[in-house]
């Protein structure tokens, strides 16, 4: 079966919409979120877009700032320091990448806790660790909500994860082996240092792919029936295209979609989740004053 991530996340902002109206009718904070955008990259400027319009459809109220590559970390850090203090704005990100001369841990550590709805600031990464309460990486988030909504079974399963990344890798190892539901996974965390990672792979009910290398996954280091979980999102030529290009995952769709028993595509699986996770975290901030 299809995961159809942009359907679910479309459902999940009706949902959104609806509580926030009730909370507009009640008089209630509308959660509001902010964005700083920094450069022209194309990709961060789309994924921006996507955010902005999201807050629009489900009622949310949103800010975007842009600036300049040149600004200085200085500058960067003075606009999250305002950030911060405005009561008016529940939760905000910095799009990553940021330019060279940015230092992005930096960065990561100046913002509120309370207001790091992207989940990467260390306090909020280690409540994740231990269990507690906390905003979660939006990606990995996106994940466990569309495990949980399809009805997946976890428990007692074996999930690899390829690829260890603080955004996506790493924290899916720790939110699957939790004891919670989804979850209750046993798992295996591979990367570029592992020792026949397509060995691992075929031992995975549930294969998560998040290497960055487009259809790193073959039929071969996939066994039947399978869930497959693909955060890959590769640009690669293609004539045939207006723009010259088109996405592909971490995975070779084609030749493994018809092992799986689930499957997310690319585009319009996880991608979409993930800016979902975003706004739900946004709401809980919202509703956390």
């Amino acid at each position: 079966m299809i995961i159809d991530g942009k359907g679910l996340a479309e459902t999940i902002k009706q949902e959104l919409k609806d509580e926030v109206d009730e909370i507009r009718k009640q008089g209630g904070n509308i959660p509001h979120l902010a964005a700083v955008l920094v450069g022209d990259n194309p990709a961060s400027a789309s994924y921006v877009r996507n955010k902005v319009k999201f807050c629009e459809g489900a009622g949310f109220e949103s800010t975007l700032i842009k600036k300049d590559v040149s600004i200085s970390e200085e500058e960067l850090l003075e606009i999250i320091e305002d950030l911060n203090g405005n009561e008016d704005i529940d939760g905000f990100i910095v799009q990553l990448p940021l330019p060279d001369h940015i230092n992005e841990h930096r960065v990561t550590m100046a913002i509120d806790p309370s207001k790091d709805v992207d989940g990467f600031h260390p306090v909020n990464f280690g409540k994740m660790a231990q269990g507690l309460d906390s905003f979660l990486p939006a990606t990995p988030y996106g994940i466990m909500t569309m495990l949980d909504r399809y009805n997946i079974e976890t428990e007692g399963k074996h999930c690899v994860v390829v690829g260890r990344s603080n955004i996506v890798g790493t924290p899916m190892s720790i939110l699957l082996s939790r004891k919670s539901k989804p979850g209750n996974c046993t798992v295996t965390l591979t990367h570029s240092r592992t020792k026949d990672i397509a060995s691992e792979c075929l031992r995975a009910d549930i294969l998560i792919a998040a290497i960055g290398i487009p259809k790193f996954i073959s039929s071969d280091m996939v066994k039947e029936g399978a869930v497959i979980i693909d955060v890959g999102i590769n640009r690669v030529e293609d004539a045939s295209r207006k723009s010259g290009y088109r996405l592909v995952g971490d995975v070779d769709y084609d030749a493994v979609v018809e092992k799986a028993s689930f499957i997310t595509p690319v585009p319009k699986g996880v991608g979409p989740m993930t800016v979902t996770a975003l706004m739900m975290n946004t709401l809980k901030a919202a509703k956390s004053k």
